[in-house]
């Protein structure tokens, strides 16, 4: 199934680092593919429902899924803010196939906040062990770490984002499930948008935004993500909100063609983190990560550990910011 593990970085230069690692050996054992991807030069299986790092479980519902993420360290229910798949993005290791014909056009928030209800209190009543999946995990990652606003789009295109926020505040406020936090993942592009930043006030100090930053330069920013949005846009959103409340920013840099990210973009990119912290945001983490599942795009690759921790002790060795590799 899954394990999860901490353990220091061998060449990290203070215990600080950390490096958290997920290993997949479900992959290859389940039932029913849907056909194969490219990843590392193997043609693998592929899973339905899966985007961005890690296997979706969506337990018979349309729009809640249940997930075992790294970044989580551990359970995260997920909410499919993008079922029509919309996003700004096409980030050269997105997983998300956008061919198939959609289910959903639309998050219908009152379902889903039935979904979330009912997933709620089977994962707290134990019921998850009962699946396949599950069963030979330990309590710790069975434990519920938060509820994520993620999906197969930008959840800030939602055009109901502030409507699907206070729904899930609003079942926390209920008071029959231990306390949750909601994390917003995002690529930070439609964070100045009056809807999200109505949905943001609802956010409590507990609540987390994970904002994606995967470049210094407009060059490599745009050689990954491939988006017209520009760089300047994605910073200027992130500042914008943290300064209000801490962002944790999240980058993944992948091996484009075999070929791992030049120093100078790695340095780029902590001097964009340092102008962040010195205009006064607010980033308590940064998660550094690489791609670990198929993608739909052979030239992307996964880089090594030790190239990782190369790039999270430049950044805070540069921007003075905590970093950890995941």
């Amino acid at each position: 199934m899954w394990a999860f593990c901490q353990e220091p970085c061998s060449d990290s230069p203070t215990p600080e680092l950390a490096c958290f690692y997920i290993v997949d050996t479900v992959i290859q054992k389940q039932s029913n593919p849907i056909g194969t991807r490219h990843f590392n030069g193997k043609d693998r299986p592929m899973i339905p429902e899966t985007a961005f790092g890690s296997p979706r479980d969506f337990l018979n519902n349309r729009f809640v899924y249940a997930v075992i993420s790294a970044r989580a360290r551990g359970l995260s229910l997920g909410v499919n803010m993008n079922p029509d798949r919309h996003c700004n993005f096409d980030c050269v290791y997105c997983e998300v196939d956008r061919r198939p014909s959609l289910r959903e056009a639309k998050l219908d928030v009152d379902a889903m906040a039935a979904e979330l209800h009912r997933t709620l209190t089977f994962v707290t009543a134990g019921k998850l062990r009962e699946r396949p999946w599950y069963s030979a995990l330990s309590d710790e990652l069975l434990t519920l770490r938060h509820v994520a606003l993620s999906g197969d789009g930008e959840p800030t295109l939602a055009p109901n984002f502030a409507e699907a926020v206070e729904a899930i505040v609003h079942i926390r406020a209920l008071g029959k499930f231990p306390f949750f936090k909601i994390v917003l993942i995002t690529n930070a592009t439609g964070l100045d948008r009056p809807q999200v930043q109505a949905g943001l006030k609802h956010f409590t100090k507990s609540d987390e935004i994970w904002a994606k930053l995967d470049g210094g330069t407009q060059a490599f920013y745009s050689r990954v993500d491939r988006t017209d949005v520009p760089l300047e846009k994605v910073l200027a959103n992130i500042l914008l909100v943290a300064r209000q409340r801490p962002v944790i920013i999240q980058s993944l840099f992948p091996a484009i063609n075999g070929e791992e990210p030049a120093s100078k973009e790695i340095v780029e990119y902590a001097q964009r983190l340092k102008e962040l912290k010195s205009a006064g945001a607010n980033i308590p983490l940064v998660q550094i990560y690489s791609a670990t599942r198929p993608t739909f795009h052979a030239e992307c690759g996964h880089l090594p550990l030790k190239t990782l921790s190369h790039i999270a002790q430049t950044v805070r060795r540069i921007s003075r910011l905590k970093a950890e590799v995941f």
